[in-house]
């Protein structure tokens, strides 16, 4: 969960968008690095691509901003 990701080449103002999502959903491999929590935060690419996990809305949002992106909510 701590890993590096490339977002590629900007492209003009990139939104991403930055939903809940609950650790029972996803793979095995990734509740196994969620240390206990029940909730992680997800950003997507206009194309619905997950780019991030990460463990609070408050993070996910910084992530996108230290890139460069324009971070929405999605429900």
């Amino acid at each position: 969960m701590d890993t590096k990701f490339d977002f590629g080449p900007d492209s003009g103002e990139r939104i991403v968008y930055v939903r809940e999502v609950p650790v029972a959903d996803l793979p095995e491999e990734i509740r196994a690095q969620a240390m206990g929590l029940e909730t992680l935060y997800a950003v997507h690419d206009a194309s619905g691509e997950r780019l991030a996990l990460v463990k609070d809305r408050r993070m996910a949002f910084a992530l996108a901003r230290q890139n460069d992106m324009a971070p929405v909510s999605a429900h």
